[in-house]
């Protein structure tokens, strides 16, 4: 598996809370996160990489979306 690094919508709260909001693809498409089903430290056992893990619902279907400490953003190539 590979890393698929792509940019993210966010909205920061108060708190210092991060809240993904959408995802835009390699190819420029746009999609929302209908949901955020988990937020999590957690290691990508797939791709390699660590960071926040956000479990997304997008579109129906179950994606994680990680945010490394570097300020990163991907998701796990299938």
């Amino acid at each position: 598996m590979e890393k698929i690094f792509v940019e993210v919508f966010a909205r920061h709260d108060r708190q210092g809370q991060i809240h993904p909001e959408a995802i835009i693809w390699q190819d420029g498409r746009l999609f929302a996160i209908d949901k955020v089903l988990d937020v999590r430290p957690a290691a990508s056992l797939r791709a390699g990489g660590q960071g926040m893990r956000y479990t997304c619902d997008i579109r129906g279907n179950v994606r994680y979306l990680f945010h490394e400490n570097d300020g990163l953003w991907f998701v796990e190539g299938r």
